[in-house]
């Protein structure tokens, strides 16, 4: 438990130690950037963060019982516990990762996106200062799930004047010319038959979002959660996607409303999708 090589010369506070790990893969590769949580004895968060370029991470911690949890994409979340002395290194040496069964796929068929809990929300910068968030409440969209996942298509489109970020005049004013224009574009449409497995439950679906009278390629970064029965055990199916968009690629020029002193939302803003689908009829 003394620490000895580089760590000794590592200065620690009064009444704490060192808390470190490695973890590996199965065939005992190091697992970089895989996220770590130490919680106190009351569950509380102490520190986290990711492992090194080497599967490694040294936390300094005051002195106690721990709780570790190691988590990675593809990989079974691993959980310890931990002593901790005061001017000591608590190393919990390797920590082998084992592979995650991935979840099981929906069906083959036609399914519809449930709007009652899904949400398709935004993040954007109010040109330099505090984040707007915002979403869409009106919006429907049908998937159809190829017996091969990836030959898969879905069909998304998003009322532009339902957008919602809490203040009506701003409101008022993304829908106008200025933005989104929804006299004359009164639809966001997505439409996707490119279904990537990018391993694990992780998958990439790129497709043709049109916004602004103006189409552009989009990717979105989704997290598959797998089936599910509702309240009256109909079947659903859920995920987690974001991608960013720039809008400028859209032709809402940014510039041109700092010119004429209008500063509502920044020129890249953040989608994030909360989905869950339901087999169709």
């Amino acid at each position: 438990m003394q620490r000895t090589g580089p760590l000794a010369a590592v200065r620690t506070p009064p009444a704490a130690g060192v808390l470190s790990c490695r973890v590996l893969d199965p065939v005992n590769d190091p697992v970089p950037g895989a996220e770590f949580t130490v919680s106190d004895a009351m569950g509380r968060k102490v520190v986290g963060g990711g492992t090194d370029p080497f599967g490694s991470f040294v936390a300094t911690v005051p002195a106690g019982e721990y709780r570790l949890a190691v988590s990675a994409e593809g990989y079974t979340p691993y959980r310890a516990s931990a002593t901790v002395v005061e001017d000591s290194l608590a190393s919990l040496g390797d920590v082998t990762l084992q592979v995650a069964q991935p979840p099981e796929l929906p069906a083959s068929g036609d399914w519809e996106i449930e709007p009652a809990h899904s949400s398709i929300a935004f993040t954007a910068r109010h040109i330099g200062l505090a984040r707007i968030h915002g979403r869409f409440n009106s919006f429907a969209g049908a998937v159809r799930i190829a017996d091969d996942m990836q030959q898969s298509a879905m069909h998304v489109v998003i009322d532009a004047a339902s957008i919602d970020t809490n203040v009506k005049m701003r409101d008022d004013h993304l829908r106008s010319a200025d933005f989104l224009d929804v006299e004359r574009f009164p639809t966001l449409e997505f439409y996707s038959d490119r279904f990537t497995h990018r391993g694990g439950n992780r998958w990439a679906v790129t497709g043709a979002l049109s916004l602004h009278g103006v189409t552009r390629t989009v990717t979105l970064d989704t997290e598959y959660l797998g089936l599910g029965n509702g309240m009256e055990g109909e079947t659903r199916a859920a995920c987690r996607a974001t991608t960013e968009l720039h809008r400028d690629d859209f032709t809402v020029s940014w510039q041109t409303m700092l010119a004429r002193g209008i500063a509502v939302v920044g020129p890249s803003i953040r989608i994030d999708l909360d989905v869950q689908i339901v087999p169709k009829g």
